[in-house]
């Protein structure tokens, strides 16, 4: 692959580290009442353009597909919203004595609180040739299952580090996230015809404006002098990331395959992908209203930029392997029949 081809694939990563080194260089423009005036522009007009996107480009006329294999819906978000943050909190127990930055560990419980991503597990699962329709479905539906869950579970096991009272965070949420939604999906209903043949760019639109919630972000980071980031926990911050991975997609594999097990190797392909992967999208922009206003929210919001990459990075590896492995089982079960 050329280097313009792989800038082309990966430039949503690329464009991550330029705005946090444009936020380093000029922090002043994009910092709480500075030029770009993102008390507004981002907290509001961002965020509703983001989830407007989402509720635009949410396919759920296709849900219907995939409907009826509950135990295997329950199980992906259960596994997503449940042991998931739980797990970490147990784990974040014991990293708590360790020299590790604690505001990078509230954002690695911040990480197991997020519902899965509306494009990357299902991409994935179409390369392998799992249930795409099973994919399509828990994304879509723990979207809208985390719109309400998410920030729950943020208070719960945060807390709000932010003065702005409860009712304000949900008043906020409500405005900015359940309604362009709602707005989306039913601005989808009449353009359906017309979004399907011209298939409008939407990952790209809301990718552009996540960059500058990420830019925003960090210029009130880099304009607080107060606040370092630690090299060292960094690295273990990534280390843990993908071990937290590993081990999960492991978890998942083992139970999903049990031989008392109901699940398809399609279905188990689409339980890997979805119950481990994390949304960036709707993430950033939750975590900005729940801690409206807190000077460490850059820090918190370092794991949720790296298990994005992360994720991908892995699952792209992992992608030969799985689908080789749903083929003989495949093949296994022809034989037997």
């Amino acid at each position: 692959m050329g280097l313009f081809a792989r800038i082309r694939k990966e430039w949503f990563i690329i464009g991550i580290v330029l705005v946090i080194l444009s936020a380093k260089v000029h922090p002043s423009f994009g910092i709480k009442g500075g030029p770009l005036k993102p008390e507004i522009t981002i907290s509001y007009i961002a965020v509703s353009l983001i989830f407007f996107n989402s509720g635009l480009s949410l396919k759920t006329e296709e849900l219907t597909n995939a409907l009826f294999h509950i135990r295997l819906h329950l199980f992906i978000q259960s596994f997503t919203l449940v042991f998931f943050p739980v797990s970490v909190w147990l784990l974040l127990r014991v990293l708590a004595l360790s020299n590790i930055d604690q505001w990078l560990l509230r954002g690695l419980q911040t990480v197991s609180c997020m519902p899965p991503p509306v494009s990357s597990a299902v991409i994935l699962t179409k390369a392998v040739g799992g249930n795409e329709a099973a994919a399509i479905f828990n994304s879509a539906f723990g979207s809208f299952l985390g719109i309400v869950v998410t920030p729950v579970l943020l208070l719960l096991f945060l807390g709000s580090s932010s003065s702005v009272p409860f009712s304000s965070i949900f008043s906020q949420l409500f405005v900015t996230v359940v309604v362009p939604l709602i707005l989306g999906q039913v601005c989808r209903g009449f353009l359906r015809e017309f979004l399907d043949r011209r298939k409008p760019p939407f990952g790209v639109v809301s990718s552009c404006v996540l960059l500058t919630i990420i830019y925003t972000t960090f210029c009130d980071t880099f304009n607080n002098s107060s606040i370092q980031l630690d090299p060292t926990s960094l690295l273990f911050i990534v280390l843990i990331i993908f071990s937290i991975q590993i081990s999960f997609m492991l978890l998942i594999f083992t139970f999903s395959t049990r031989s008392n097990s109901s699940f398809s190797p399609a279905d188990t392909v689409a339980i890997v992908f979805c119950s481990t992967h994390k949304s960036l999208t709707l993430g950033i922009p939750m975590l900005k209203i729940v801690f409206a206003g807190f000077e460490q929210l850059s820090l918190i919001s370092v794991p949720l930029l790296i298990y994005h990459p992360a994720q991908i990075l892995l699952g792209s590896v992992l992608v030969p392997s799985i689908r080789a492995w749903m083929t003989s089982r495949q093949k296994s079960s022809l034989l037997l029949r």
